[in-house]
């Protein structure tokens, strides 16, 4: 399936009631069909990944198109001249989201760009870095805390950005962090206390949403049954851990 094929395509599921609808979402996009995910997760299917079919689609500056490029895009592939190019055509938060959190957090400089991002001065290119952030929590499962602390100091440095995309992704990066595990799920709550004390309407609602989450219950109980499991692991190497929990180990 070639690039004109894919653009008619597009054109031909078009849906303006859809698109109409983005707008109630925050999504004010001129270079839209309305084509829904599921829809666009199957198209990407079809086609495979394509590193240079993906930068053709992006290109096309609409929005579904996007949407695929980053979906079939080949991450090992990326370059930081590409991520960066990229990020200065966020405008939503769907292309923001969409690209950083199934394509940039799977390369090699996710890590990088979302330290260097979060200094941007352009609201979505900004919120990127956030989004990198909360992505890397949940999909690195490989990294160690040390990498995801580093990230917390910026979280509070940035926290009074009133500006609700970034806020929004603050938040969001806090949260996940938060949740990846009972040590990250300390030194966040403790971040979290210290952004409260900032004199910043933005800065009390991240703190005060992400507090919520991450001292509750079901949250709480997540990482604390998950925290047994590894160190009955660690402890019990090779023995299935059902069957250690179960007392027939």
């Amino acid at each position: 399936m070639d690039y004109s094929k894919i653009l008619r395509k597009l054109k031909s599921m078009s849906n303006p009631e859809a698109v109409a609808a983005m707008a109630r979402f925050g999504i004010h996009e001129t270079n839209a069909y309305g084509v829904s995910a599921p829809v666009l997760r199957k198209l990407a299917r079809e086609i495979g990944k394509d590193h240079q079919l993906a930068q053709q689609l992006w290109s096309s500056g609409i929005l579904e198109a996007r949407a695929l490029a980053s979906l079939i895009d080949e991450p090992s592939r990326v370059t930081q001249a590409q991520m960066e190019r990229w990020s200065k055509d966020f405008n939503s938060w769907a292309v923001c989201d969409g690209c950083c959190s199934i394509l940039f957090d799977k390369t090699r400089w996710a890590y990088q760009k979302a330290i260097e991002w979060s200094r941007r001065k352009e609201e979505f290119a900004k919120r990127g870095g956030f989004v990198l952030m909360a992505a890397l929590a949940v999909h690195d499962k490989e990294a160690v805390d040390s990498q995801f602390e580093r990230f917390l100091p910026i979280i509070q440095r940035e926290a009074p950005d009133e500006r609700n995309f970034v806020k929004k992704a603050v938040n969001w990066a806090l949260r996940q962090i938060g949740k990846r595990n009972i040590s990250l799920n300390r030194s966040a709550i403790r971040f979290a206390r210290e952004i409260q004390k900032t004199d910043s309407p933005s800065a009390s609602w991240i703190a005060a949403d992400a507090l919520r989450e991450l001292t509750g219950r079901k949250v709480q109980e997540r990482l604390s049954k998950r925290s047994l499991k590894v160190r009955t692991r660690e402890r019990n190497p090779g023995r299935p851990v059902q069957r250690i929990l179960s007392g027939r180990g």
